[in-house]
């Protein structure tokens, strides 16, 4: 099977600072190009940071009502009153980013998004340099693929060239992403594999073995009873749409 990596799904085209590049001139890169944050850069293109919204926004939540005072701002950390206080990227910045490699999997970036509250990877080389950014939306992508294609990567690839059934031992049909499985199966123990390997192919939203038959006394599904197996997905938005960055 085929997954589609990361480096298919990011945006190249993307827009980076250099590590002394002032406040208001962060404010209108994010504002001028429609995007909640921005890779920070050394002079090599290495990746050394990213500012986001949020970071910014920090200051207008610690400013002073009126001179001399500070306003309350509950939970508010001494590294994050730190950054409030900071005037140039590479002190307002969030490092160090949390970065995808361009061969990743879908599964891979969206593990690490999850595990680290964020909604978008920079996406880097063997060198930290900077190649571009993927986004929930991004890893959201490949649960547009057609059905026949899912269809046909099931039947061609898994049930026949990976699992070697015999043709026709299966009937597949896919809908909306939703795979059911019907037939026959020689053995009890292919059932979860062959829903887990289904499982695994990109697009697929979710798999059903209720009209699987396996084992001589043709026990149905994986574990001699009805089964539908859903795989994970990236959203929120997953999502791709909270703003904890």
């Amino acid at each position: 099977m085929r997954h589609r990596r990361i480096g298919e799904l990011m945006t190249r085209e993307v827009v980076s600072v250099r590590g002394d590049a002032p406040f208001k001139e962060l404010t209108r890169v994010l504002t001028r190009h429609r995007v909640t944050a921005v890779p920070v850069v050394d002079g090599a293109d290495r990746v050394i940071g990213v500012v986001s919204e949020g970071d910014l926004l920090r200051k207008a939540a610690d400013r002073a009502v009126v001179p001399g005072d500070r306003p309350p701002v509950p939970g508010l950390e001494a590294w994050e009153r730190a950054k409030a206080e900071g005037t140039r990227a590479e002190e307002l910045m969030s490092a160090p980013a949390v970065c995808a490699r361009p061969e990743w999997t879908v599964v891979e970036a969206a593990r690490l998004m999850e595990v680290q509250g964020v909604r978008r990877l920079v996406v880097v080389d063997a060198d930290d340099r900077l190649l571009g950014l993927v986004s929930r939306r991004d890893l959201l992508a490949v649960f547009l693929r057609e059905d026949e294609d899912i269809r046909r990567e099931i039947v061609d690839e898994v049930l026949g060239s990976t699992l070697r059934l015999a043709a026709g031992a299966l009937t597949v049909e896919v809908r909306d992403g939703r795979v059911e499985l019907a037939g026959r199966l020689p053995l009890r123990d292919l059932a979860p594999v062959v829903e887990r390997m289904c499982a695994m192919v990109d697009g697929v939203v979710s798999v059903s073995t209720t009209r699987l038959e396996c084992g001589a006394d043709g026990t149905r599904g994986a574990d001699g009873a009805h089964s539908t197996h859903s795989t994970h997905s990236t959203h929120e938005e997953t999502s791709t749409g909270d703003e904890r960055k």
